[in-house]
């Protein structure tokens, strides 16, 4: 199994060592496994590693990689998009020499919508409104053209706050792009740990990403080694069903597949 979107305690918000998250991936069968934890940026600092801790971030895989010979271990990023964080694409993060590089939207503005710090806003607006304005933040995260995967593309949902309309209609022009620039999505196993309980995407998003031809990779998006493969299995089970035949990944930003 391949299993791409995985966090360290760099990030302030994981917990237990890299060789933990390696071992439990190894005794689950993961093949090829990827970390890619939040990039540093000057906003929400609280929650990821600074400029400073890149280096010894891609050190500790490096040398997981020859500790570790009999699993393909992967150098990522998480990023989170924002347009005028991404706009210079002469950042820091995004030229270093790693295998992909993962964007994600976690915040509208400055309002974290996914975390239960500020659940509270959700109150204080338009849901079907607050759907089309992060779909649209997808849009230009794909526009951008500085990513190889989007994550958790129906994110949104976390809470299980759901839109009126059918949330295809959000995200059709979303997916359509995807496709127009051969980005890979993921299937992210996080949601059934949240109160959506779901995967991301959601079933009816994933059959549209199938008709558009658009590949797939998997993460559990762990934050603890427990975390690790979690509901990947499934996740896989339901891919097939859907009729998806092989599996996204990247190394040196080099899009290659193995067989579903």
């Amino acid at each position: 199994m391949i299993d791409l979107h995985n966090h360290t305690i760099l990030c302030n918000h994981s917990k237990g060592s890299m060789d933990e998250f390696i071992k439990i991936a190894i005794q689950k069968g993961v093949s090829i496994y990827g970390f890619s934890d939040h990039n540093p940026m000057e906003f929400d600092k609280k929650y990821r590693m600074d400029y400073e801790e890149m280096e010894i971030y891609e050190n500790w895989i490096t040398n997981l990689q020859t500790k570790y010979p009999q699993i393909k271990i992967l150098k990522g990023y998480e990023v989170d998009f924002t347009p005028i964080i991404c706009k210079d694409k002469n950042d820091k993060v995004f030229s270093r020499n790693i295998d992909y590089l993962i964007g994600s939207v976690h915040f509208l503005d400055n309002w974290g919508f996914d975390n239960p710090e500020f659940l509270s806003e959700w109150n204080n607006r338009d849901i079907d409104e607050i759907y089309k304005e992060y779909f649209e933040t997808i849009e230009k995260l794909v526009e951008s053209r500085l990513f190889d995967i989007v994550g958790h593309l129906d994110l949104i949902k976390v809470f299980n706050f759901k839109p009126t309309q059918d949330i295809k209609q959000f995200a059709k022009k979303a997916i359509e792009i995807i496709a127009d620039n051969k980005l890979v999505i993921e299937i992210n196993s996080a949601g059934i740990r949240k109160k959506v309980g779901e995967f991301y995407p959601s079933i009816p998003l994933l059959e549209m990403i199938k008709n558009y031809n658009i590949d797939i990779t998997f993460g559990s998006d762990a934050h603890s080694p427990n975390q690790v493969g979690f509901y990947l299995k499934e996740a896989y089970q339901i891919a097939k069903q859907i009729g998806f035949k092989r599996v996204a990944y990247f190394e040196n930003r080099e899009k290659k597949f193995k067989k579903l």
